[in-house]
């Protein structure tokens, strides 16, 4: 998984959910399998993603929504 890729994903699940097109910030993780998406600007919220080789943008974008509505 790419920074890149994980973004588009991100962005697209995000719009899905009303967020408009935020700013996201993505980092990777110690264990390279891990990703922080911190959206937003001065406050931002941060999504904790597990993401390796292989894995699909439905799991990612699953992640992303129960986070959301955990928040």
């Amino acid at each position: 998984m790419q920074a890149t890729d994980l973004e588009r994903i991100a962005k697209a699940a995000l719009r899905e959910l009303g967020a408009g097109d935020p700013a996201i910030t993505i980092t990777q993780e110690q264990s390279g399998d891990r990703w922080k998406l911190q959206v937003g600007g001065s406050d931002p919220v941060t999504f904790l993603i597990r993401a390796g080789a292989g894995t699909s943008a439905q799991h990612i974008r699953t992640q992303i929504f129960e986070q959301f509505a955990a928040r």
